[in-house]
């Protein structure tokens, strides 16, 4: 299980299947001075500011070009005001990420510390470049994290090694395309503040830098011009959601507040097609389980869109929800049918197959879920109808959605905090990982619960 924090946050969670890591990691050699110059100086590049220029102005056709510049940068502040904005961002779904106050307000993060602290700590703290002593890291991490059962039934969950990153971690995907050749691997893709990509190799430990960026800064300045060169594809501010493609395994979507979103071929580590079908930030994506080829991003523009990349082509269907998109899924029991959480509190079902020339197609339903923002959604993945919300209002529920007629069954308040993500284990599938705004992380074995035995145990 992996996970991101930033003094008391967890922003994104992505489980590590069972098996899929090396029963002993390799430890990285100790950096040379050259290895961590060169990572201090990729750590500056990205805090550089001035206009956007392309590395390579020859892009194709199917590249991202003439993006407009990203609005919401965060340049005059600390790094825990950084990661203060990030979560009224990621909290309000607001289009100003610099509005630091207002997001304070709407998180009361003040008050988290008045609360019950009854929780698993999982790691705080923050990660940058190379130290000799983890003690002395004062910036960001990527904690990848061991959960085990005791003789006695209880979980034991502890940080099994931690991963610098240069900037704020706002969301993960977990993939097994082998970066290094062979047949499979354990890599974590990470999307940040900035608008590369990281992708990491788990199996390492101290290790210094990523083993490949997607996109990004150059490290080749513009002739003639001030400021930022981007590399050929590159997204143009953060990248807010990450969809790894299960079948197609070199392929990797991504989601950016430029409004794109770009489809990247991992294995040569260059960006394929870029989508510009939204009119604003677009927060998250995700391709279908049982159509590798269908691809669903949510915005906040207030749509959702279905592209079908089927042999190169790529033909869109949008919808519009009430308010800006949170996060989505695809019910992984319903080839047909997607879920999408909002700003405002709600959750909106639709089936892919009333798609048509006008986005006003009305949902199969929609359900208040919480009193605020709906930051997180996860269907479980054996049991069909069971669907886990998670909101800054700091509540997770659990739901059945037979029939079309969502109820709560369960819920609770885990103590963690304003909830930013919410995830079931594909390999235990009643375990809930649940992560906030107070850096904890909380597993939820929710099959303990008596309406959740009674309805979903068989």
């Amino acid at each position: 299980m992996e996970e991101d924090s930033l003094k008391g946050m967890i922003s994104a969670i992505s489980w590590v299947p069972r098996g899929a890591a090396k029963c002993m990691p390799v430890v990285a050699d100790p950096p040379t001075q050259e290895e961590i110059a060169e990572a201090m100086k990729t750590f500056a590049l990205g805090r550089d500011s001035g206009s956007d220029v392309d590395e390579d102005d020859d892009a194709g056709n199917m590249e991202f070009d003439g993006a407009a510049e990203a609005k919401e940068e965060v340049d005059e502040v600390d790094e825990a005001a950084r990661a203060k904005a990030v979560a009224k961002a990621l909290a309000k779904g607001s289009s100003k990420v610099d509005d630091v106050a207002d997001g304070l307000r709407e998180l009361n993060m003040d008050a988290y510390d008045d609360e019950d602290e009854e929780v698993d700590v999982i790691g705080s703290g923050l990660g940058d470049l190379y130290y000799l002593d983890n003690g002395m890291d004062p910036y960001l991490k990527n904690n990848v994290n061991i959960l085990e059962e005791t003789d006695d039934g209880e979980q034991n969950i502890f940080v099994h090694h931690d991963v610098p990153l240069a900037d704020f971690p706002l969301c993960t995907a977990w993939m097994d395309f082998n970066l290094k050749g062979g047949e499979k691997g354990n890599f974590v893709a990470v999307g940040t503040m900035d608008p590369a990509i990281e992708i990491w190799d788990l199996d390492m430990v101290d290790e210094l830098q990523p083993h490949m960026v997607l996109g990004g800064l150059s490290k080749k300045k513009a002739k003639g011009k001030k400021g930022k060169k981007y590399k050929k594809g590159s997204h143009r501010s953060s990248v807010l959601g990450l969809a790894w493609n299960k079948e197609v395994r070199n392929v990797l979507a991504s989601a950016s507040a430029d409004t794109t979103v770009k489809i990247w071929d991992v294995a040569v580590g260059k960006c394929a097609v870029t989508l510009e079908h939204h009119d604003d930030k677009v927060q998250a994506v995700a391709w279908s389980p049982q159509s590798p080829e269908v691809l669903l991003s949510g915005s906040f523009d207030k749509t959702v869109a279905v592209n079908d990349m089927k042999d190169g082509q790529q033909s869109c269907h949008k919808w519009s929800v009430e308010a800006d998109v949170e996060s989505l899924a695809w019910n992984p029991h319903n080839e047909h049918s997607f879920v999408v959480s909002l700003e405002n509190g709600m959750v909106q079902a639709f089936d892919k197959r009333t798609a048509s020339s006008s986005s006003s197609v009305q949902s199969m339903y929609t359900l208040h879920a919480h009193d605020k923002a709906v930051s997180s959604i996860s269907f479980n993945p054996s049991a069909p109808n069971f669907l886990a919300t998670g909101s800054v209002d700091k509540m997770v529920k659990l739901w059945d959605l037979s029939n079309d007629k969502p109820s709560c069954i369960a819920s609770q308040n885990p103590k963690l905090g304003a909830i930013f993500s919410v995830s079931f284990s594909n390999d235990s599938s009643f375990l809930l990982a649940c992560g906030g705004s107070k850096g904890k992380l909380k597993v939820w074995d929710t099959l303990r619960e008596p309406a959740i035995a009674r309805k979903f145990s068989k």
